[in-house]
């Protein structure tokens, strides 16, 4: 069972990786605000862990892995985004992988969910994939691009829940894994020179401001992990759509129909029911 602390630590996440999303959606280059992003993400991972220090040498592998993993659902999501629209592909990965992050804790750490906690997790998915609905129609060719994304987060949230109980050190596991953003930034220097990232003072603002919050995000994430179920967490974390969805109708202007109303009920209900399990 997740303690209170943990359940509002994780809500607190959920919502600082909805306020990123928002944060970034209005910026002029995508691309270029994501690498941006990265480099302070990568340059934030190096920085802590020469603060942090070093996580126990059994969770190096890990460490590793989800580094890779991270690179593979970047990578996912460009696709994602090329064939399908974002309101319509994204909460589809999101919603898709609190199922898997809950399988793969019970067949992997044994941590079985009763009655009420896979309830829970069902409902967080079910609410997800409704919201996906509201947005429009989820074309036959865009779902496996959008499912594959769910897979990648499922599987770095998996292995971090493992690498980070092997850690002795949540936080320099924590700065491990993002310093390995900083390739992406890197990769693109190579690729296209200084110019990539001659941008606006206002638009690299938004875009460090994004890597901030998001290394808090998922550090709490992380530190969540440590003790708690991982399909619990995950299913917490993804209430950030929620809160997108707040967010959105307060200073995006987007409409708050109905049907996103009750989608957003339904998530919430999952929530008590995985927070309580």
């Amino acid at each position: 069972m997740l303690t209170p602390s943990a359940i509002a630590l994780v809500l607190l996440a959920a919502f600082l990786h909805a306020a990123w999303n928002a944060l970034l959606r209005g910026g002029a280059d995508r691309a270029q605000s994501m690498a941006i992003m990265n480099a302070t993400l990568g340059i934030a991972g190096l920085v802590l862990l020469a603060i942090a220090g070093l996580p126990a040498q059994a969770s190096w592998v890990y460490a590793i892995a989800s580094g890779v993993l991270h690179w593979v659902y970047v990578a996912l999501l460009v696709v994602t985004y090329r064939s399908g629209d974002l309101g319509e592909t994204y909460p589809v990965a999101r919603g898709s992988s609190p199922a898997l992050v809950a399988l793969g804790g019970s067949v992997f750490a044994g941590e079985w969910m009763n009655v009420t906690g896979i309830v829970g997790v069902g409902l967080v998915s079910a609410g997800i994939f409704m919201l996906a609905a509201a947005r429009g129609r989820l074309h036959a060719m865009n779902l496996p691009w959008a499912l594959a994304t769910g897979v990648s987060i499922a599987a770095y949230t998996v292995v971090d829940g493992f690498g980070v109980r092997a850690s002795q050190n949540w936080l320099g596991y924590t700065a491990a894994i993002f310093a390995f953003f900083i390739a992406g930034p890197l990769w693109f220097l190579a690729r296209s020179g200084l110019t990539f990232f001659r941008v606006r003072a206002s638009e690299a603002g938004k875009a460090i401001g994004g890597g901030v919050i998001s290394l808090a995000a998922y550090g709490a994430i992380i530190w969540a992990m440590q003790g708690s179920a991982m399909g619990a967490v995950s299913a917490l974390r993804e209430t950030s759509v929620v809160f997108a969805a707040l967010l959105g109708a307060a200073f995006l202007g987007e409409r708050l129909t109905a049907w996103r109303i009750a989608a957003c009920c339904i998530i919430a209900a999952g929530a008590v029911f995985v927070g309580w399990h």
